[in-house]
């Protein structure tokens, strides 16, 4: 079972991922984050295998909540889950410490494959995404 946390701070956002992902029998959500802080807090208590955050959030946005949860839990996969197509803040990410990133635009299709990439330490990328971009020079 793929113990899986959802930080993002739109409850609405948050209740489709979640029945999204619990329709696949692999993943558990195990909570639910409204903002950045409360995602390290809950990820350092709980332990889930991935951390699906948004970048945009109250309190301690996404790209330093990675970057905290990056050095106090190293073993925590992190996945971006966010609206933005920047390629520089996606660089970013992926240099913070984040194995993947999704758009959410491309969720329902491509959530679930990229939570079962990042267990097994592969990267993923949303495909609308010119992943060879970010891949090169890592």
């Amino acid at each position: 079972m793929i113990r899986v946390l959802l930080a993002d701070d739109h409850v609405l956002m948050r209740r489709g991922i979640r029945d999204l992902l619990e329709a696949d029998p692999e993943i558990e959500v195990i909570a639910e984050a409204g903002d950045g802080r409360e995602a390290a807090h809950l990820t350092l208590k709980l332990k889930p295998d991935v951390l699906i955050v948004d970048l945009t959030m109250p309190e301690l946005n996404g790209l330093d909540a990675i970057r905290q949860i990056r050095k106090e839990s190293p073993q925590v996969e992190l996945l971006v889950f966010s609206m933005h197509d920047s390629e520089d803040l996606i660089r970013e990410v992926l240099c913070a410490g984040a194995r993947g990133y999704v758009l959410k635009s491309d969720a329902a299709r491509e959530l679930i494959a990229a939570i079962h990439s990042v267990v097994r330490n592969e990267k993923f990328l949303s495909r609308s995404l010119d992943g060879h971009r970010f891949m090169d020079g890592e």
